[in-house]
């Protein structure tokens, strides 16, 4: 019992720890390609090429004043920044790194992956209720109603790699992956993941929870310091898990030749993030009303035709 205790304390605290190194080197990747990307630097002035910039961002917001506005709900105020860390955090346990770096092989690892991010559409709906604030209102029922919506393409997606492998564990998908990658067997089912991952994590071109010109930053408008600090590495730690968990259902993980498998997964995984990153920068933001469209007349029937693609392929090849 003890020994099971240590060990799963001892992973708590290296999750949090890659978590918090994911949200770091996210920001810095994230500054550094939009420059490059509007043929500017970004940031310079703080390390060799900036790059101690993001450190110095995270010493400014520990000792920033933390401001709570006088008419807000405190309890739901100061707690829905620790329930938008939660979700990102607790994904990270099932996603195998490469062997035998697995915090915990679930029989229903997919499932449990999939169905965490449900804590954060909570999250930022409490945040937004609890700030007494028009725009904190609107971008919290924005986002309730764009993630409730993605949630159920991007299951989809996943479900033909669930068929494919004959498991919903991420470790028995994974290792189905030696020879060929599912990206390869499901490109539309990949392809979905990576549009709705975007959509999910609140990100351009489906930013319009915070959407700044219009609700000036949406549910997280009343926050400050570090609890506004909680909500960006939910945002990053969130975008680092969804990316290593593509990369271990559809790219093989780890799964490579003359590197150790760490090393692959760590370029998959990354590989993701920069693409998404990419789309950020170079497609414009969308309408709230063309979000939703999206979701129901496009992305939900192209999701159930891959799936019965998926089985009529299974069933007769």
């Amino acid at each position: 019992m003890m020994v099971t205790l240590a060990t799963s304390v001892v992973w708590a605290v290296g999750l949090f720890v890659v978590a918090a190194l994911s949200v770091m080197l996210g920001v810095y990747l994230e500054r550094k390609v939009a420059g490059h990307m509007q043929a500017r630097l970004g940031p310079m002035r703080t390390g060799p090429h900036g790059i101690a910039q993001t450190l110095a961002d995270t010493v400014k917001l520990l000792f920033k004043e933390d401001l709570i506005p006088g008419k807000v709900d405190r309890l739901g105020f100061i707690v829905a920044p620790l329930l938008a860390f939660a979700p990102a955090l607790m994904s990270l346990m099932v996603i195998p790194y490469a062997r035998p770096f697995v915090p915990r092989d679930l029989n229903a690892g997919v499932l449990y992956f999939l169905a965490v991010p449900a804590i954060g559409v909570i999250a930022v709906m409490v945040a937004g209720l609890s700030s007494a604030n028009n725009y904190s209102l609107l971008g919290g029922l924005r986002s309730a109603a764009q993630l409730i919506s993605y949630e159920i393409p991007r299951s989809l997606s996943v479900l033909s790699v669930v068929m494919l492998a004959g498991s919903l564990s991420t470790v028995t998908i994974l290792e189905r992956q030696t020879h060929v990658w599912f990206a390869v067997l499901t490109p539309i089912g990949f392809a979905l993941y990576i549009i709705t991952t975007i959509a999910e994590l609140n990100r351009t071109p489906f930013d319009l929870p915070e959407a700044e010109a219009e609700l000036v930053g949406g549910y997280h408008t009343e926050y400050s310091g570090l609890r506004w600090a909680f909500f960006m590495m939910a945002e990053y730690a969130g975008f680092f898990a969804a990316s290593a968990f593509g990369a271990a259902v559809f790219l093989g993980g780890g799964n490579g030749p003359l590197l150790p498998p760490i090393v692959w997964f760590v370029i998959k995984t990354y590989a993701i993030i920069l693409f998404m990153m990419w789309v950020k920068w170079t497609v414009p933001r969308f309408r709230i009303d063309q979000v939703m469209t999206l979701s129901r007349k496009v992305l939900i029937p192209v999701a159930l035709l891959n799936l019965a693609v998926t089985a009529v392929v299974m069933q007769y090849v």
